[in-house]
């Protein structure tokens, strides 16, 4: 059962944060919300201020005045901005679209996120964490009156998710009754009223986030005690082998902007058993690094590389090549580039490693099985067997099957883009350990982060980007949010 029992009530001009580990029934609860489970399919009630509340889809939730920005974004790719915004809602006068008046509420719902775009721009040419502020300002159109944010800063920096928060707690000064939803216990405690945790489907607790701290909601949602530092205890100092991996005037050019560069003439090195991570603002070419240095980038490359005490030679062509040469690539998108959601884990699993398991032109099942469910233990993933569709699994379970995908491979460079965003608390504390593991037995791994304050637990050492150009390389013993912020704003 999902949900048993759970009760939780919400005010206007409150914000209430609900917490819990992947699994917990959250997001249940917010799809009954939300008019995704129909009234009748499930037990219980649900009030509003007017009455019972018996919706039978989002469009009874949105008459409601209730709107939920979901984690998982829900946006169409090939159309634009302003489109997106108004699907399925459209404005129209005598069978003729009113796309002026559209591109100006457009316009202006941008604004309040603090979204630098026209409504023109289609959606498919923005990053993450933009497709996450074009969801929340279509929230905002709708004017509602009970705002619903599942992880609305997963895929957001620092500076965006302050600016973000500061909205929302400009709406809920006019009356707007929020629940958010988010892993990051410290914004949870600077934005939150009231915070409940749901553990297996119930109501754990509820109170004032002034009765609350970190450790008593952690051992709240993971029904014990979890040690601090297992969060964030320092890395170990890096050796002094050659570098795994060095990179000199990497320039990437701008995909959709003539004139510009994602990535403006980097160079770095990285060594073995090191962790190096990469900070830096929405914008600042963190994705764009990682994937150009896979292979994997949609514009020209310029620059060079060397492997190890090899020759220095040209960018990769493509991931395959990558791959040869010791590469793997954890993307920030694990539900649309690092997993078939259809699948099982079992094919999810083998699916960069297929070739291995081909015995005259047919798969070799028991052998593939039997390495999956080898690795699949080893990192601990939680799932009722490995047949199971990928699609089934909560966040954490799904990123510890891409990384098992990877690590498949045996790569001895794993670049890792937001690792653990949208991922409970236990979960994350189990892939920075499995991090910190692999780094201890000499994988050399390049981690991008909006997450400042993983970035300052993980890294040796913290490279900072903005606008594309690197603006600081700090060593442990100079780690400060101040220092980095200070850098990431330099450009």
């Amino acid at each position: 059962m999902a949900l048993a029992g759970v009760d939780l009530s919400l005010r206007r001009s409150e914000v209430h944060a609900l917490c819990g580990e992947n699994g917990a029934g959250k997001s249940t609860l917010l799809k009954i919300l939300a008019g995704c489970h129909p009234h009748g399919s499930y037990g219980g009630e649900l009030m509003g201020e007017s009455g019972p509340l018996k919706m039978h889809s989002p469009a009874d939730a949105d008459a409601a005045g209730i709107a939920l920005v979901a984690q998982e974004l829900a946006l169409v790719p090939e159309l634009s901005i302003f489109e997106n915004m108004f699907l399925g809602r459209e404005l129209s006068r005598f069978g003729l679209l009113r796309k002026p008046e559209m591109q100006r509420r457009c316009e202006l719902a941008l604004q309040r996120v603090g979204l630098d775009e026209r409504p023109e721009t289609i959606v498919s040419s923005l990053s993450v964490g933009r497709q996450q502020l074009v969801e929340i300002a279509k929230a905002l159109d709708k004017e509602a009156r009970v705002l619903i944010l599942d992880e609305p800063t997963a895929a957001l920096t620092a500076s965006d998710a302050e600016r973000l928060n500061a909205l929302v707690r400009t709406l809920v000064d006019q009356g707007v009754g929020c629940l958010y939803v988010s892993h990051r216990l410290e914004e949870v405690f600077s934005i939150s009223d009231t915070i409940t945790v749901l553990r297996d489907g119930k109501t754990v607790k509820t109170g004032p986030a002034s009765g609350w701290n970190r450790a008593s909601v952690v051992e709240a949602m993971v029904g014990r005690a979890l040690a601090e530092d297992a969060m964030h205890a320092p890395a170990p100092m890096k050796g002094t082998a050659a570098p795994a991996l060095a990179v000199e005037h990497w320039s990437l050019t701008h995909p959709s902007i003539p004139g510009r560069f994602a990535v403006e003439d980097l160079g770095f090195e990285l060594h073995p058993g090191e962790i190096l991570g990469v900070a830096g603002l929405m914008g600042s070419g963190r994705t764009a690094l990682l994937t150009s240095l896979f292979g994997a980038a949609r514009s020209r490359i310029t620059g060079r590389l060397r492997r190890g005490d090899g020759e220095w030679r040209d960018p990769f062509h493509d991931p395959r090549e990558a791959m040869a040469a010791g590469l793997a690539l954890v993307s920030e998108d694990r539900k649309g580039q690092g997993l078939v959601l259809n699948a099982s884990l079992n094919e999810n699993i083998a699916l960069a490693t297929l070739t291995e398991y081909q015995r005259r032109g047919f798969l070799d099942w028991a052998a593939l099985r039997k390495r999956a469910a080898s690795i699949a233990a080893s990192l601990q993933v939680k799932a009722a067997n490995l047949e199971v569709e990928a699609g089934s699994l909560s966040g954490g379970n799904q990123q510890k099957i891409v990384l098992a995908k990877w690590l498949e491979t045996g790569p001895s460079i794993l670049l890792l883009d937001e690792p653990t965003r949208g991922i409970d608390v236990g979960s994350k504390a189990e892939i920075h350990a499995l991090i910190r593991d692999l780094a201890a037995k000499g994988m050399s791994v390049l981690v991008a982060s909006s997450d400042l304050s993983e970035l300052l637990g993980l890294s040796h050492r913290l490279m900072v980007m903005s606008a594309g150009r690197q603006t600081a390389l700090l060593e442990r013993d100079q780690f400060s949010q101040v220092a980095v912020m200070h850098a990431a704003t330099a450009g």
